[in-house]
C-alpha cells in the first residue's frame, strides 16, 4: 500500500510534478502511461504550479508571522506593537545656542516658536527652528537668551476634525521625514470655540486612567506615524467636534549634523541685532528605525518592561531615546575601579560626531527618568578608546604576481580598514588577532606569511603646571613573564614625550618589569632616570598610576602639536578586548606593514641556508 502515497515534503515545482507521476504509475490505470507525450502533461504542469503556488504562500505568510523571521516593513511594526514598541522616527540635529539681543528695550523680549536661524554645512543650507516661546528679561541691561535649543527643520501644523460617526478615522503625521519627539499635540473644543487642551504621549497602561490626557502613537503605512486617542476607558476619550492640531518638525536627518555656525533670519521679538554664540554643535539627526533595529530591540525593550533596572534595560531604553546611538555600554558604578554606589555609568558611541553634547547628555538623563529606579543616578561617560598597533612583516611570492611589494601592501591596509571600519569601533568589538593575521595572508593571492606583533596605546591629558596624580586603565593584562622582564631595556611601557617643572630635559616613561613605572630623560643616546618610582603598573590588570607630577609642557606627536601623553604597552594576549567604557580600534595610520619577497621561494643563492624571517618575539 506504501506505493499509493504521495510525495509531500518537495516544494520544487519539478519535484511536485515528479512526485505526481510517480503517484500515478503507481496506480494500475497508469502504469505504462507516457505522460510526456501526452495531453495530461499540461494537467499535471497546472496541478504542480498550483502546489508550487500555494507552499510558497503558505511558507512566505508562516515567516511573517514571527518577528524574526518577517521581511516586509508593516508585518515587523505590526509584530513589535504587540511587544509594545514602537519604531524610532527620523530625528532632527540639535544644537544649543546664547543670543544677545543688542538694542533691544522694554521689561521683556520673547522669541517665538518657529524662529528661524540659518547654517551652512558642506556648502548647503539648512534652517534650525526653535520648537517654544522663550521669554526673558534683561540682566544688567543685556537681553540674553541661554541654551537655547535649535532643530534642524520647519516646524509644520497639521489639524484634523474629530467625527465620532467614522470609526475607521485615521490622523496621521503626513511627513516621512517627521521627528515625533518634537510632536505637540492639542485638542481644541471646537471650530467655534477655541479653548484648547494640551495632550501628552502616554507612559505605561497603568499610567492611564479614563479621564488622562494623553494621545497614542504608532508607525502605520508608508512610514507614516499615526495618532490616536483613548477610549474613554485607557485614556481620555474624544468628542464629536473636537480639532486635533499637531506641531512637528519636519527634517533632513543626518545631513546637518556637525553645524556649529548659526545666523538669525527675520527678529527676536521685532529685534534683528544679534550676537550668537553657539554652545553646543548640532548633533543627534538620525534617519527612521531600521528593520534590523525593530526585530532586534523590540524584544529587548519588552524584557525592560518600561523600567531601567539592568544595564541591559539601560542598553536598550537609551537606543529607543536617542536613535544617533551606535553602540551602548552600561554598567553599575560599583564595577569601576575606584566603586562608587548609587549609579549607573552610561557610555555611548554615536553614528555621528565624535562625543556626545552636554545638552545631549542632559536630554538622555531627562528621558530616562521616568524609566529609573529612584535610588539610582545615571551618569553618562564619554567613550575611551583603546588603539590597537600591529607591526606586520609580510613575505609574499614574488614568481606568482605582477605586483610591487607597494601594491600589495596597499592590498593589506585596505583589508584592515575595512576590518577596523566594520568589525571594531563598538563596546562590544573584540580585536582578535587571527582574523586579523588571516586577513593580511588573504589580501592577495601570492601571500605566503605573515609575522605579526601587537601593542597597545592609551592617552591621558595632564594638567600643566599642576603637581597632578593620573590613572590609565588598559584593563586588559600585560606581558611580564617574570619579575624584572626586560628591565635595563625599558620593560613593556614607553611613552610621548614632555617636560616637567624646573627640568628643561625632554622626558618619557618605562617601566622595570617589576612594577614601577620609572621617569627619564635621554642624554647622548644615554638613559638617566629621574625617578625609578615615579609609578606603578599593574601587569595583571593594565592598570597605571602616575604619581605626583608636574607637567610643563607636551612634546609634539608623530610631527603634530599635542595635548596629550601617550602610553604604550605590550598586552599578554594579542586578542584585545574592550571594558565597560572601552573601546578597540585599529590605529592604522601608525601600524606598520612591510612587505618583502620570499627569498626561499625565489631560489636564491642563500635559500635554506641564509634564510631569516622576523620574530614574533
Amino acid at each position: 500500500m506504501s506505493q499509493h502515497k504521495l510525495e509531500v515534503s518537495e516544494l520544487d515545482f519539478d519535484k511536485i510534478k515528479d512526485n505526481l507521476k510517480t503517484f500515478l504509475q503507481s496506480q494500475t490505470q497508469f502504469q505504462d502511461y507516457d505522460f510526456e507525450g501526452s495531453g495530461l502533461n499540461i494537467l499535471l504542469d497546472v496541478l504542480s504550479y498550483n502546489t508550487h503556488y500555494l507552499s510558497y504562500i503558505a511558507n512566505m505568510s508562516t515567516n511573517e508571522m514571527y518577528l524574526d523571521s518577517a521581511d516586509i516593513r508593516k508585518n515587523i511594526v505590526s509584530l513589535a506593537k504587540m511587544l509594545g514598541y514602537t519604531p524610532t522616527s527620523p530625528r532632527a540635529p540639535r544644537a544649543q545656542i546664547d543670543v544677545v539681543v543688542n538694542n533691544a528695550t522694554g521689561s521683556s523680549v520673547t522669541m517665538q516658536k518657529g524662529t528661524v536661524f540659518t547654517t551652512t554645512v558642506e556648502s548647503v543650507d539648512y534652517e534650525y527652528v526653535t520648537n517654544e516661546d522663550i521669554t526673558i528679561s534683561p540682566v544688567d541691561g543685556v537681553y540674553k537668551f541661554e541654551n537655547v535649543p535649535l532643530y534642524e527643520g520647519t516646524l509644520v501644523t497639521f489639524k484634523y476634525t474629530y467625527d465620532a460617526n467614522d470609526t475607521d478615522q485615521k490622523f496621521v503625521i503626513p511627513s516621512t521625514l517627521a521627528d515625533t519627539s518634537t510632536l505637540k499635540v492639542t485638542v481644541q473644543n471646537s471650530n467655534t470655540d477655541t479653548t484648547q487642551t494640551v495632550f501628552t504621549v502616554a507612559g505605561g497602561y497603568n499610567s492611564v486612567s479614563s479621564d488622562t490626557r494623553a494621545f497614542f502613537i504608532q508607525e502605520g503605512s508608508s512610514n507614516r506615524y499615526e495618532i490616536y486617542f483613548g477610549d474613554g476607558v485607557t485614556g481620555k476619550k474624544l468628542e464629536d467636534g473636537n480639532v486635533i492640531i499637531l506641531e512637528y518638525i519636519v527634517t533632513n536627518t543626518v545631513n546637518s549634523n556637525g553645524a556649529s555656525k548659526f545666523n538669525l533670519s527675520g527678529n527676536v521679538g521685532g529685534f534683528n541685532n544679534v550676537t550668537i554664540t553657539t554652545e553646543s554643535n548640532s548633533s543627534g539627526g538620525a534617519i527612521g528605525e531600521s528593520n534590523e533595529s525593530i526585530k532586534f530591540n523590540a524584544p529587548l525593550q519588552y524584557g525592560a518592561q518600561d523600567r531601567a533596572v539592568t544595564a541591559t534595560d539601560y542598553e536598550t531604553i537609551i537606543k529607543s531615546i536617542y536613535p544617533n546611538a551606535l553602540s551602548v555600554s552600561a554598567w553599575g558604578g560599583e564595577d569601576d575601579e575606584t566603586p562608587t554606589y548609587g549609579v549607573v555609568n552610561i557610555s555611548i558611541k554615536a553614528k555621528s560626531g565624535t562625543v556626545l553634547s552636554d545638552t545631549s547628555k542632559a536630554d538622555i538623563v531627562t528621558q530616562l527618568k521616568p524609566y529609573n529606579v529612584a535610588s539610582v543616578r545615571p551618569i553618562i561617560k564619554d567613550p575611551e578608546t583603546t588603539s590597537v598597533l600591529i607591526i606586520s612583516n609580510v613575505k609574499y611570492d614574488a614568481k606568482a604576481t605582477a605586483k610591487t611589494a607597494d601594491t600589495i601592501k596597499a592590498d593589506v591596509i585596505a583589508k584592515l580598514t575595512t576590518y577596523n571600519a566594520s568589525t571594531l569601533q563598538k563596546f562590544d568589538s573584540v580585536f582578535r588577532f587571527s582574523k586579523v593575521t588571516g586577513l593580511i595572508d588573504s589580501s592577495d593571492d601570492s601571500i605566503l606569511s605573515n609575522i605579526t606583533t601587537v601593542k597597545i596605546r592609551k592617552s591621558f591629558q595632564p594638567i600643566l603646571l599642576t603637581s597632578s596624580k593620573y590613572s590609565i586603565y588598559f584593563r586588559n593584562a600585560l606581558y611580564n613573564p617574570h619579575s624584572g622582564h626586560l628591565s635595563s631595556e625599558g620593560g613593556i611601557l614607553s611613552s610621548s614625550g614632555f617636560k616637567i617643572d624646573g627640568n628643561d630635559n625632554e622626558c618619557f616613561f618605562d617601566d622595570d618589569g617589576a612594577g614601577n613605572v620609572r621617569l627619564y630623560y635621554v642624554d647622548s643616546g644615554v638613559k638617566s632616570y629621574l625617578n625609578s618610582t615615579q609609578g606603578t603598573i599593574d601587569y595583571g590588570t593594565g592598570a597605571i598610576t602616575i604619581n605626583s607630577l608636574n607637567i610643563a609642557s607636551i612634546s609634539n606627536i608623530r610631527g603634530t602639536i599635542s595635548t596629550v601623553v601617550e602610553l604604550t604597552v605590550t598586552p599578554s594576549s594579542n586578542d584585545v578586548v574592550p571594558v565597560r567604557d572601552q573601546i578597540v580600534e585599529m590605529d592604522i595610520a601608525n601600524s606598520t606593514v612591510t612587505v618583502t619577497a620570499d627569498s626561499f621561494v625565489g631560489g636564491s643563492a642563500e635559500a635554506g641556508v641564509g634564510y631569516t624571517t622576523t620574530s614574533s618575539y
